[in-house]
């Protein structure tokens, strides 16, 4: 059985999936199509902390799937502009986790993240898959991978 890592670009697939279609992500759907994939040995997702009860609730709702929720603070700048991406830390944590699994599943659509989908394809000869809203996932992203699985109807809400 395929050893699997997933990492959760939260807010890329809430925004994406909201504009695409008015809809959100379904994650149980998701842990059971991974299921059927291989064994999910590692599982993160990445957002931002708002301590308001309904992201508190989603939160928990990650973790009972089988999630590590990782959490950085909201930062909201004087110009009114807001901080909070993930990037680098997402980057960090699946090159620590491809040496040790088969495939490595990312969800988002960011564009940012096909030098590292490279990379571990190179490096540790790993299977990378992303998960992502096609209309609004980098075609280099899209290049990137082994295989790129659109989400559509199966896994929204």
């Amino acid at each position: 059985m395929k050893k699997i890592a997933v990492f959760v670009d939260v807010q890329n697939i809430y925004y994406t999936t909201r504009q695409a279609y008015g809809r959100q992500f379904n994650y149980r759907q998701l842990w059971h199509t991974l299921s059927q994939m291989g064994e999910v040995v590692t599982a993160y997702a990445y957002a931002i902390r708002r301590d308001d009860n309904q992201q508190i609730k989603f939160q928990d709702a990650l973790r009972h799937i089988g999630f590590t929720v990782k959490l950085k603070p909201y930062i909201q700048r004087a110009d009114g502009s807001t901080k909070g991406d993930w990037d680098v830390g997402i980057a960090i944590d699946v090159m620590e986790a491809a040496p040790d699994v088969d495939t490595v599943v990312l969800l988002s659509g960011d564009g940012d993240f096909d030098l590292l989908m490279n990379k571990i394809r190179e490096r540790y000869h790993t299977e990378a898959f992303v998960f992502g809203v096609p209309a609004l996932s980098a075609n280099s992203l899209v290049n990137s991978v082994d295989r790129f699985i659109p989400i559509d109807d199966s896994l929204l809400l």
